[in-house]
């Protein structure tokens, strides 16, 4: 996994779209989906930590794009 995209078609892989117009909130969503997949073990560790890595990423991108 390498960007946002591809952690939404990972999620998207089974049946979970987010989209709820307010960027964080929907990052807030793909983790807590991703968490999910990962404890019921639909997904394996790698793409878990890649997934919250990237979610972590894009949430630091944006709020300090905010602050400028």
């Amino acid at each position: 996994m390498k960007d946002l995209y591809d952690v939404m078609q990972l999620l998207k892989r089974y049946g979970t779209i987010v989209y709820t117009a307010d960027f964080i909130s929907d990052l807030d969503l793909m983790e807590s989906d991703i968490r999910e997949l990962y404890d019921h073990d639909f997904i394996t560790p790698r793409e878990f930590a890649s997934a919250l890595m990237i979610l972590r990423q894009k949430r630091t991108e944006y709020e300090k794009k905010g602050k400028s």
